[in-house]
This record gives C-alpha cells, sequence and structure tokens, in this order.
C-alpha cells in the first residue's frame, strides 16, 4: 500500500527555517516515486487545506502559492524516494500541519488523491 510520511516541523521564531521530508514507500512492482507528482498542502486551525507548493516526477516543474514563493523550495530524490520542502523566512501565518500527497495536476497543486495522512506540525511564533 502506498504510503507517505511527513516529518521535519517543529517550533520556530519568525524568519527561521526548516526542512519537511515526505517519504514514499509501498509502491507497486515496477513502480517508484518518479512516477507521481507530490504535493505539499497546509490546514492551520480553522481555515481550509490548501496547497502550498507541487512538483513533477521528474521534479522538472514546479507550483508554488503566492504566498510562499520566495521563500519556499520543493524538491526531490527519487532515489531515495522523498521530496522535500525547504521553508525559509517563515512567518506566523506559516503555522499549519504541513500535507504531502500525490497530485494529478502540478499546476495549481490540482487533484490531490489517497488518503491524507498525519502531517508534520510546524508552528511559528516569538
Amino acid at each position: 500500500q502506498l504510503q507517505f510520511v511527513e516529518s521535519g516541523g517543529g517550533w520556530v521564531q519568525p524568519g527561521g527555517s526548516l526542512r519537511l521530508s515526505c517519504a514514499a514507500s509501498g509502491f507497486t512492482s515496477g513502480f517508484t516515486l518518479r512516477y507521481y507528482n507530490i504535493g505539499w498542502f497546509r490546514q492551520a486551525p480553522g481555515k481550509e487545506r490548501e496547497g502550498v507548493s507541487c512538483i513533477s516526477g521528474s521534479g522538472g516543474s514546479t507550483h508554488y502559492a503566492e504566498s510562499v514563493k520566495g521563500r519556499f523550495a520543493i524538491s526531490r530524490d527519487n532515489a531515495r524516494n522523498t521530496v522535500y520542502l525547504e521553508m525559509n523566512s517563515l512567518k506566523p501565518e506559516d503555522t499549519a500541519v504541513y500535507y504531502c500527497r500525490p497530485v494529478g495536476r502540478v499546476d495549481g497543486c490540482g487533484n490531490p488523491f489517497g488518503s491524507w495522512g498525519q502531517g508534520t506540525q510546524v508552528i511559528v511564533s516569538s
């Protein structure tokens, strides 16, 4: 069963940095992570889940929400079946639970599919 496990969250002061990891496992024989576009999503208390950043299977195409452009960077290491989200210049409004999921469309992080995991909590506060 295909699974994605998020890690790397924590507490950080405004202006700080964190690196999130999304580790994938349970691939059907013949498939690896490179077959999947992957997106990072987040959900803050009382708000709807939103797409933060997405990356194509090859890593050649990326998308960022306007709120994180210039501060966040998505990357992937298909050999390690892992996708990363480097978050810099963090703001209190970045506080949320962050999730990763495969997506059908990189542009706009459209059509996420599969079950949502537990995510990793990011708290930005002084």
